[in-house]
């Protein structure tokens, strides 16, 4: 049947170049609204990207009431982040052996039932263990979803598509922070994990009532049921050591002063050469034509490679900034979780408002352009950013992270659609996991460059700043006069007010410090996101019939 729509396409006068996928999209047809499923596939992605952020907050809470250190509580994070990293490449794989839909229903359960045992954790091992199963359960939701609404929808509404699962993976880190300090707050660290459950159970129903299989999958799993199927323990293996250790490396590196700890090193060797077997091993299986966990002949197509590489530049801008703002916020400006995330959640509303514009162009323009704008855009933002300073407005805050999100919406959506263009049916949940592995690396990596740069330039900084605080200069006598006549008032004697201004003065000289350490942070983001816009050049520009599309 496959070769006889295609014979038919080619034979129609009128037709524009199809590829197979295409015409396999227009065979398969959802028996439900692909709005209703929009809704079923997204609840589950909200929830999972939400928690990756929302317990950050709670850590001191978590500390104190399980009687931990603030350093190993941190581990509730990085076990969670470990074990997601694990799961997101290898989720297509798991998923052909047992269907995505009955894949994505299991993930969606483990995540429930583990947010339940978190959330009743007597201790921090046994919290660890179960963010540790939980972060299993949440790698496969992600990817999943994404693929089940790109299924689920005809290509020329990809953009559509997308754009449902963009709000959810762009918003969700966004409010995290906000909620998790508002329930811990409120209520205790322990409803960061329960609130998961109502959700998980809505998601259940609704995937079992709306979400099927399309037919590549079914065929998938018919072969894996009559044994032309073989297990790839080996490259399980491998991908559990790659990029497990990486995402330690990544997330404890600052912390231990990266390549002098013994602990570091060792897992960045175990990682590279890991990585460099499992390259070795899925280029064998394929050549062996067994169905391997990476399918590296995805790598084929110019514009998933250069997807796949502006995603990760993507994720790493987007989670940098994402901590960038509101520790500058909370440690320099004094403000408070709660506050310095309502400050951040204006990005949300330009998401809203942008990702059904971005869907809307990418299905009228070449979305080559779409992108530069949204590249551009980005650049304008953090250039603007180089003016922050500490006597900054909470509504300027809010509209540079707003200006931010405008540029980040339309990338998004057209960087995963452009993905999927050439790539045969049957291959969206690699594609949607490779795309979700990069946009989560490139975060974990921009999280650890962000921790290291200002840690090593606020040392720089400071060493310059007091190289001209010196006794005998006119500057430095007058702020001292002055901090010590103002302490003077509230204090006993002359000599402590002379000490107060003192420390005063050096709490200044940090804060200025840092803040020029977070410009430096923003100029290397405008070097890594200017760099990027030669990449868009180098993608092929869309079939028009996805063009031509109306939606």
């Amino acid at each position: 049947m496959y070769l006889i729509c295609i014979a038919q396409m080619r034979t129609r006068a009128d037709c524009t170049r199809t590829t197979p996928d295409q015409t396999m999209a227009e065979i398969y047809k959802p028996k439900h609204n692909p709005w209703f499923i929009a809704v079923a596939a997204s609840l589950a992605t909200i929830m999972e990207v939400l928690d990756t952020s929302i317990a950050n907050v709670a850590l001191p809470h978590i500390a104190g009431s399980l009687g931990a250190s603030e350093t190993q509580a941190t581990w509730v994070i990085t076990s969670y982040l470990v074990a997601n990293a694990i799961v997101l490449p290898i989720g297509a794989y798991l998923g052909s052996i047992v269907g995505r839909k009955r894949f994505y229903m299991v993930c969606v359960m483990i995540f429930g039932l583990s947010s339940l045992f978190c959330g009743l954790a007597p201790s921090l091992p046994l919290l660890l263990f179960f963010r540790v199963v939980q972060g299993l359960g949440g790698g496969g939701l992600q990817p999943s979803s994404q693929s089940i609404l790109v299924d689920a929808f005809p290509q020329k509404q990809h953009g559509q598509a997308i754009a449902v699962y963009g709000i959810a993976a762009v918003t969700a880190p966004i409010i995290g922070p906000t909620l998790g300090g508002w329930i811990t707050d409120s209520f205790s660290w322990r409803w960061c994990f329960l609130i998961n459950i109502p959700i998980a159970v809505i998601s259940l129903m609704l995937t079992n009532l709306l979400v099927e299989d399309p037919p590549a999958i079914k065929q998938a799993v018919n072969e894996a049921k009559k044994g032309g199927f073989k297990i790839d323990f080996t490259g399980f293996l491998l991908v559990a050591l790659t990029f497990g250790c990486l995402e330690v490396v990544l997330d404890k590196g600052q912390e231990d002063d990266w390549f002098s700890s013994y602990f570091i090193t060792s897992f960045s060797v175990i990682a590279a050469v890991t990585f460099v077997g499992l390259i070795g091993w899925e280029l064998w299986q394929i050549h062996k034509q067994h169905r391997p966990i990476l399918d590296l002949r995805v790598f084929a197509h110019r514009n998933f490679c250069m997807a796949f590489a502006m995603m990760f530049a993507l994720g790493f801008m987007m989670y940098a900034c994402t901590v960038l703002l509101p520790q500058l916020l909370q440690t320099l400006m004094g403000y408070t979780a709660g506050l310095a995330g309502m400050a951040m959640s204006a990005g949300g509303l330009a998401t809203l408002i942008c990702m059904p514009i971005a869907a809307y162009l990418v299905g009228k323009i070449d979305g080559r352009y779409v992108i530069i704008s949204g590249l551009l855009c980005l650049v304008f933002s953090l250039y603007h950013m180089t003016e922050l300073n500490l006597q900054m407005s909470f509504s300027y805050v809010a509209l540079l992270r707003f200006y931010q999100s405008l540029g980040l919406s339309p990338i998004f959506v057209t960087l995963n659609v452009f993905a999927y263009f050439g790539v045969e049916e049957g291959k969206s949940s690699d594609i949607a996991g490779l795309m979700n592995l990069a946009k989560n690396l490139g975060g974990s990596c921009g999280t650890s460059f962000f921790a290291t740069m200002l840690a090593r330039h606020s040392q720089i900084h400071q060493q310059f700043l007091v190289k001209h605080v010196y006794n005998g200069a006119a500057p430095w006598d007058r702020k001292y006069q002055a901090l010590t006549h103002q302490a003077f008032v509230h204090m006993p004697s002359r000599i402590d007010a002379q000490h107060h201004a003192l420390a005063r003065f050096y709490q200044i000289v940090h804060q200025q410090a840092a803040l020029l350490s977070y410009l430096d942070i923003i100029q290397s983001l405008i070097v890594i996101i200017t760099c990027t816009i030669p990449l868009v050049l180098l993608m092929k520009k869309p079939p028009k019939a996805v063009q031509s599309g109306a939606h």
